[in-house]
């Protein structure tokens, strides 16, 4: 087993003819159980209860979730189009900020028309690709990411981006894990991240089950950790990224980008090339998800807060193009990233004269 694969033994997406088995995060790290999902329906739910969550295993899950609503249409003797048009409605209503759950239903009904002759051959070959390029993408990312850290260095991450969110290896997760196992990497901070703690909970359990040095921080703990000089890159996730590099992604993520543009710490965000949607031209235009403000008002089930508070709770933030010093795709790295330099690297036309 190389150095690599022994960073890369999680899968939290997988498919079993008749049932998608997902790793049901919400219990981690306390218990290791899966969810047996049979339908659309079922993976719709656990996308929005974030039983799954990770902009690319949601895609990746909602793409098995055609597959799973194709075989119960068949069984059934329903109409096939009317059955993966409603899912479709269905899945991508389930967490709208994300573009790879857009992006991976829509390849998915791309694919079916290519080939109509044989459905459901034709929607699992398509969502076993869409799941093995995710894998594919996560290393070449990894080992872009680690070539632009200097040895021994220390870097803060924020949410969790790693095989738990991914097809495996992980975005931000994997640009640490393959900086780690090359060197790169000495020392890794997470932050806990409010209020669903997927640092805590999450990344923190990835990080040891692999042998990663890490500390936990609580989140006001960034900025301070930064000043003191402990970290020199801020690796971050992406759930869309627009035209102009403007970046959604878990909320705190604009903070820190600017905690790390005044204290000189460069800032890079690690995603792979779905992720990337031109036709939103900024941030401003990405719709942020808001979930039920009793996500903060409570904590294990356990009200902490007086009767009678109320809260606001918008699970995204956008950080601007400006404050990111490096975007990593499967495709390349592009430094400073603006509208001209994503065009050139994801618009059709430009691809197809490269």
């Amino acid at each position: 087993m190389s150095t690599l694969d022994r960073h890369d033994t999680i899968r939290a997406v997988a498919f079993g003819g008749e049932v998608l088995r997902l790793l049901d995060q919400r219990r981690l790290p306390a218990a290791e159980t899966y969810l047996e999902c049979r339908d659309a329906a079922d993976v719709a739910a656990a996308i929005r209860d974030l039983a799954v969550r990770g902009a690319p295993a949601i895609g990746i899950a909602a793409a098995w979730g055609l597959v799973l609503e194709a075989r119960r249409a068949t069984a059934l003797g329903q109409p096939l189009p009317a059955a993966l048009a409603a899912a479709s409605a269905r899945l991508a209503a389930a967490r709208p900020t994300a573009v790879n759950l857009a992006w991976a239903l829509a390849r998915m009904r791309e694919a079916l028309a290519r080939a109509p002759a044989d459905p459901l051959a034709v929607l699992a070959a398509e969502a076993q690709a869409i799941q093995d390029e995710d894998l594919a993408a996560n290393r070449r990312m990894g080992a872009l990411g680690a070539e632009l850290i200097a040895p021994g260095s220390g870097v803060l991450t924020h949410c969790n981006t790693g095989s738990l969110a991914t097809a495996g290896f992980g975005t931000a997760l994997g640009v640490i894990r393959a900086g780690f196992a090359s060197g790169k990497i000495a020392q890794v901070y997470a932050t806990e991240t409010r209020p669903w703690l997927q640092g805590a909970r999450l990344t923190m359990w990835e990080l040891v089950r692999d042998g990663i040095p890490a500390r936990l921080i609580a989140d006001a703990a960034a900025a301070h950790l930064l000043r003191a000089g402990a970290v020199q890159w801020v690796i971050v996730g992406a759930d869309r990224i627009a035209a102009n590099g403007d970046t959604a992604n878990k909320i705190g993520t604009y903070a820190l980008a600017i905690a790390a543009r005044h204290h000189g710490v460069r800032f890079m965000v690690a995603a792979p090339s779905s992720t990337v949607d031109l036709a939103t031209p900024d941030g401003t235009r990405i719709e942020i998800e808001e979930r039920d403000p009793a996500e903060l008002l409570a904590f294990a089930g356990q009200r902490t807060t007086v009767a009678g508070a109320v809260a606001w709770n918008p699970v995204f933030d956008v950080t601007p193009a400006a404050l990111i010093d490096a975007l990593v795709t499967e495709r390349g790295v592009i430094e400073r990233p603006d509208a001209a330099r994503l065009r050139a690297a994801f618009a059709p036309a430009a691809r197809g004269a490269a």
